[in-house]
């Protein structure tokens, strides 16, 4: 199975996006944009920042969708 570790984040204030290396086994909870300095933090029900703004899940939810 592949990982992706590498996920474009895009801000929700202003748009800006930007590639980020993603931890393998734990999730980021903040994230500073490199736009406009906002604190990013998860969506409600989400367990960080890549699942909440990025285009690929964080690698414990890549894993868990490959064992279902």
């Amino acid at each position: 199975m592949d990982i992706t570790t590498k996920a474009i984040l895009t801000c929700p204030v202003c748009g800006t996006a930007q590639e980020a290396e993603m931890p393998l086994n734990a999730c980021q909870h903040f994230f500073i944009c490199g736009g406009c300095k906002t604190l990013l933090k998860p969506k409600e029900g989400d367990c960080c920042v890549f699942c909440s703004y990025a285009d690929v899940k964080c690698p414990p939810k890549q894993v868990e969708a490959a064992q279902d």
